[in-house]
């Protein structure tokens, strides 16, 4: 992978990654919980948010980029959750990963260096993705990074999909 050029504007696009860490049940609730935060948040912005998968949304629009930089890291809840039958407070960690979007033209990716992978997505579009190997991971050799996509249903656009997150 190679940085070509870097662009004076922030980017307008950012992927943000939520996962539940540290507190097994409770801590995937806390990670729903951050991601209905983000999605009110980037409304009252008025950014347009898709979602790639369950974990992973990008957000569109004039200053996601600034507005949701910070937001990278470990995230700490205190509290009694709704899985606690004895009112006990535990504490639960999601991580957060915030990624701006890379345009095609300041990175560039090898194709000798991926490896592609395509399987049977477990996502929606019915007997398509049952049929048909429509997710796709990619591996960049080099560096061992490895991105899949499988919210679309064909298999181009989650190659296309998979390409845009390697690069960012």
């Amino acid at each position: 992978m190679e940085n070509q050029q870097s662009s004076a504007l922030p980017p307008q696009k950012v992927y943000l990654e939520i996962r539940g860490a540290t507190g097994g049940d409770e801590a995937k609730i806390w990670a729903s919980d951050l991601i209905r935060m983000y999605l009110r948040y980037a409304a009252r912005r008025g950014w347009k948010v898709s979602f790639l998968d369950e974990n992973t949304l990008l957000i569109a629009g004039h200053g996601a980029w600034d507005g949701l930089k910070n937001e990278a890291g470990v995230h700490r809840v205190q509290r009694v959750p709704s899985t606690e039958r004895k009112g006990r407070i535990h504490t639960s960690t999601a991580t957060v990963a915030t990624l701006p979007e890379i345009k095609e033209s300041e990175v560039t990716v090898n194709p000798n260096e991926i490896e592609i992978q395509f399987f049977h997505s477990s996502s929606q579009g019915g007997q398509n993705v049952q049929k048909v190997s429509t997710a796709v991971r990619l591996t960049h050799k080099p560096t061992g990074i490895a991105v899949s996509a499988q919210r679309e249903r064909f298999q181009e656009q989650n190659r296309r999909i998979a390409m845009e997150l390697l690069r960012a």
